[in-house]
């Protein structure tokens, strides 16, 4: 029960990464705020854990995330785990309000989060801040134009506020994932009888996609006091994809 008495708080927290991040932390005793856009279906985890709050908020609403942070209060942990794909879109393939709305989704959205609860960490002088980058934050080829400059944004959103940071006793720490078996990543499995999802296994020298519980398993290791002395690494967890 390693997160014992800390307050946790998830984005993208009813799928995916969000959803095994949200029930990692439940099993080690943390209290855990899920916040997603789109309802909490995931009636087991509603069932087994009294120490989950479900709050249903539109993160890239300023409006909407000022409203949250009144609501929930001082948090030890803000996982930015909520984002979307931009199905691989050239820059030609890419108008102006798809760009605006990749960035807004992946990018302002963890703007909003962390300067909605920066402050009450500061003043604390502890808390630590995991944003979901990607390998598409390191190299390129692992999104479309927008998702792979978001994620490149990301990275050095986390690298500056680390910087900034440290000296009030926070960690700002990023994970970019490889291929990870999601339902947002559901099309690559199912399109062509699967052939990208074999081809991305294929060239992955682990020639395997993830399990998003590794990811949150990472993420525990990042938010526990043995990875006190870390801050903005951005870790990799992609199968050897970006060592190539």
């Amino acid at each position: 029960m390693r997160f014992s008495g800390k307050k946790v708080l998830v984005t993208g927290a009813s799928s995916g990464i969000g959803l095994a991040q949200t029930q990692a932390f439940l099993a080690e005793g943390a209290d855990v705020i899920a916040v997603d856009v789109k309802v909490f279906t995931d009636k087991n985890t509603v069932s087994k854990f009294s120490n989950l709050s479900v709050k249903i908020c539109d993160v890239s609403d300023a409006h909407a995330v000022q409203a949250l942070a009144e609501d929930v209060g001082a948090i030890d942990i803000l996982c930015n785990t909520a984002g979307i794909l931009d199905d691989y879109a050239t820059i030609e393939e890419t108008d102006f309000m798809l760009w605006q709305r990749i960035l807004h989704m992946n990018l302002d959205s963890m703007y909003l989060m962390i300067s909605a609860f920066l402050p009450k960490m500061k003043q604390k002088k502890s808390g630590v801040i995991i944003n979901m980058a990607s390998v598409a934050g390191l190299v390129a080829g692992g999104g479309g134009v927008a998702y792979t400059a978001s994620k490149h944004a990301i990275v050095g959103l986390t690298k500056q506020l680390a910087l900034d940071e440290a000296q009030h006793g926070i960690q700002v720490l990023g994970i970019a994932p490889g291929a990870i078996d999601t339902p947002m990543n559901a099309a690559d499995f199912l399109e062509n009888d699967g052939e990208m999802a074999k081809w991305v296994a294929s060239e992955t020298p682990a020639k395997r996609w993830a399990r998003a519980f590794e990811v949150a398993e990472l993420t525990l290791f990042l938010a526990s006091p043995q990875a006190n002395y870390m801050s903005g690494a951005i870790v990799p967890i992609d199968g050897g994809w970006t060592i190539k």
